[in-house]
């Protein structure tokens, strides 16, 4: 793989992706694996990721560490744990292309609306819904991440509306992602999926890796809170539209 000139560009923009989301730039992640599954096998496609955003996920954590919410962690990881279950136990039984499609339209619904209501700089009540509401939100992005690396959404859906100081948003995703990512990996042990070629392609996407979830730490920490939102719903909508083209397609 590591000399095949297409699979290189298109695992670099992948990596760069996913790397300015776990900086902040939350719902580019998504892209990631159905970006890379244009090169490999969809399942070696994320099996590839997932060494690479466990070491994204220590730079995010690092670069968050002083600014997260303990109270939405903890509703939505267990249900995120329960959801990696469901994907790893269903995973084969599900139309995996229509789950995808319709994370998807549901995703830029959400994104469309939440922009059509804050339009012109309207002020919108933060949303107060309870917890057990996110813990189903957490099933739903632990599923997800289980079978796509696509748990961003599920999140964003539940958090955004209760309009954290944004650095808090992004540190609060970092911990549960980082989390979930490690929760992944001894199904993908089982599956058998980390052979030594797998390994070694993660392992020299690192570096690049690594500066592109620096970049977007720098990017997320120069931009206003209220841009910030906005910028989150728009990738909502790009990335449910994308999720809905993958599934169809």
């Amino acid at each position: 793989m590591l000399h095949d000139p297409f699979f290189l560009i298109v695992a670099a923009t992948a990596v760069i992706l996913v790397g300015l989301a776990k900086g902040g730039l939350s719902g580019l992640g998504a892209l990631g694996t159905p970006l890379l599954a244009l090169a490999v096998a969809p399942v070696q496609a994320a099996a590839i990721l997932l060494p690479i955003l466990i070491v994204q996920d220590a730079v995010s954590v690092w670069a968050f560490r002083r600014s997260w919410d303990g109270w939405i962690i903890g509703w939505m990881l267990p249900g995120a744990l329960a959801g990696i279950l469901c994907g790893w136990a269903f995973a084969e039984l599900l139309p995996t292309n229509a789950v995808m499609a319709m994370l998807g339209a549901i995703t830029a619904g959400f994104g469309l609306w939440r922009l059509w209501i804050e339009r012109g700089g309207r002020i919108v009540a933060a949303s107060r819904s309870p917890g057990w509401v996110g813990s189903l939100f957490g099933v739903g992005m632990g599923f997800a991440s289980q079978i796509a690396h696509a748990g961003g959404p599920p999140f964003q859906m539940w958090v955004a509306p209760r309009k954290l100081p944004h650095e808090r948003f992004v540190g609060t995703g970092a911990i549960l992602f980082a989390i979930v990512n490690w929760a992944k990996v001894p199904a993908y042990l089982a599956l058998g999926a980390f052979d030594g070629a797998t390994l070694r392609t993660s392992a020299a996407l690192l570096p690049l890796a690594i500066a592109s979830t620096l970049a977007g730490v720098w990017v997320i920490r120069r931009m206003s809170p209220q841009r910030f939102y906005i910028v989150v719903y728009l990738l909502m909508v790009l990335l449910g539209g994308k999720l809905v083209w993958e599934g169809i397609g």
